[in-house]
């Protein structure tokens, strides 16, 4: 049975996003390895192997080295690691796919049958991102037998670098993420309204936005839950009405999304922004709870209609006033509105979309008789030189 080999820079514990909702459905239909980033500074090489998921296994590198991410130094000892693993496991016939350009050097020595690349987000925007993630993209691009973006914008962006680019936005498990749940005990105690956020906290969240807020409701309770990353803790505004929760598990929550008045997508306007796809939108629709952003681009063009946009605290405060204030027919339309988007998308879709996009990017290679292994050393070099010449 064909296997995936998935190399990823998000580590399958943390936030339960896009790589877990597809890998996770995918496994039904092939079996998954999800290698994780190494963990430096370790006494020894090696892989530590976790059951995440039924027909999913990840495994997670523990390297001496001292680097952080899919460094070069970091080749050699998980070239040799992954290899061992993979005779072991007796896997020969598979693909491989990508969630970062950095990790393709790893990938060097691999015989894929073909290579996938779920380009999620615009890496190369986000902060600390390495110079050489540029080329090794461009190889990517020219290895990769079929392309996913993980968004409109993203796909406008990266459509004509390859034959084989597919539009696969962020979606939703409804099910999940249904209305009426109960109230997460970490929250019982905090008073209404409340406004929440549920994600990652970075560079991409406007925290002035939210202090702001804060400042114009003195009244009114800001629920942020997520774990801080890439960012001083210290930069998170301190405020009695605001609440930093902490990063909370998948399951826990749509307790924390029903028991919020109003949901926020407080994103900042800057580069790591610019294409991204907010997976929690749909995720508060789902719960049915209405939801103020910012000028995310691939919120405002699906979604405009139903999500009000504005650019500082107090057209968020106003918004939020509205959707409370709202008569129960302006409410029944809106939740009319929002299930109908819920309606038409799903994970389950998406995944097997995908997995159909695969199955025929295989078919189309095995009837041109094309060599099953993708020459990703070629490709890497060439795009060092290209890049090279450029500089020069």
């Amino acid at each position: 049975m064909k296997t995936l080999v998935v190399f990823s820079h998000l580590r399958w514990s943390f936030v339960y996003q896009r790589p877990q909702h597809l890998l996770s459905r995918l496994a039904a239909r092939w079996p998954v390895i999800f290698i994780e980033e190494p963990v430096p500074g370790s006494a020894e090489d090696r892989i530590e192997t976790i059951d995440a998921a039924p027909g999913v296994e990840v495994w997670r590198p523990h390297l001496r080295g001292a680097a952080h991410g899919f460094h070069p130094e970091h080749k050699a000892a998980l070239q040799r690691l992954v290899s061992k693993a993979m005779k072991e496991l007796d896997v020969r016939d598979y693909w491989v796919w990508f969630y970062t350009p950095m990790a393709l050097p790893m990938a060097d020595k691999l015989e894929p049958d073909g290579i996938v690349f779920d380009c999620m987000d615009e890496l190369s925007a986000f902060k600390h991102a390495p110079q050489e993630l540029l080329d090794q993209e461009a190889a990517l691009f020219k290895a990769a037998d079929v392309v996913f973006t993980g968004g409109r914008s993203l796909y406008n962006a990266k459509k004509s670098r390859h034959p084989n680019v597919h539009c696969f936005p962020s979606s939703v498990d409804a099910l999940h993420f249904r209305r009426g749940m109960q109230d997460h005990p970490l929250q019982r105690d905090i008073a209404h309204p409340r406004m929440g956020y549920c994600g990652v906290i970075d560079e991409r969240i406007d925290l002035q936005l939210i202090a702001g807020m804060a400042d114009l409701r003195p009244d009114w309770q800001f629920v942020m839950v997520g774990p801080v990353v890439k960012i001083d803790p210290a930069s998170c505004p301190q405020r009695p009405n605001i609440h930093w929760l902490g990063q909370q598990g998948y399951n826990d929550l749509p307790g924390f999304i029903n028991g919020w008045d109003v949901c926020l997508l407080p994103f900042a306007l800057n580069e790591s922004t610019r294409f991204i796809s907010p997976t929690k939108t749909l995720e508060y629709m789902a719960c049915g709870r209405p939801c103020v952003s910012t000028a995310i681009r691939d919120v405002v063009e699906p979604y405009g209609h139903v999500v009000p946009i504005h650019a500082d605290a107090a057209g968020f405060v106003q918004a939020c006033e509205d959707f409370m204030q709202a008569t129960p027919e302006a409410r029944q339309q809106h939740e009319r509105a929002v299930a109908d988007i819920i309606a038409r998308t799903s994970w389950d879709a998406t995944a097997a979309a995908m997995g159909e996009l695969i199955a025929q990017a295989e078919a189309a290679r095995e009837a041109q008789e094309l060599p099953a292994v993708a020459n990703i050393s070629k490709e890497l070099a060439r795009a060092h030189a290209a890049s090279a010449a450029v500089a020069g």
